[in-house]
């Protein structure tokens, strides 16, 4: 699990592993569809705590965040696990 806050990159990506739209996450994470929107333009860094919420609804959806050094290689980086209810890949 990511330690430190998600970027607007791994928010982006997350989404996408998902195939969520930003009202997806919205409603998930009980974050205005505004605030999402604005991070992943990188117009404003919402408050850690609302990160976290964000953070939270991708990753019990199935998401893995990883900080930089989790990975071989590369940096920050998000990746699809297994899904919490029935245990298979997506």
């Amino acid at each position: 699990m990511l330690i430190l806050p998600i970027t607007s990159e791994q928010c982006r990506a997350g989404r996408a592993i998902l195939g969520w739209s930003q009202e997806q996450l919205a409603s998930a994470s009980k974050v205005a569809k505004a605030t999402i929107a604005n991070f992943e333009a990188g117009k404003r860094a919402p408050y850690d705590r609302t990160l976290q919420d964000m953070q939270e609804a991708m990753e019990t959806a199935g998401v893995i965040f990883q900080a930089d050094g989790e990975m071989i290689d590369g940096g920050p980086g998000v990746r699809l696990g297994r899904s919490v209810e029935t245990g298979a890949s997506h």
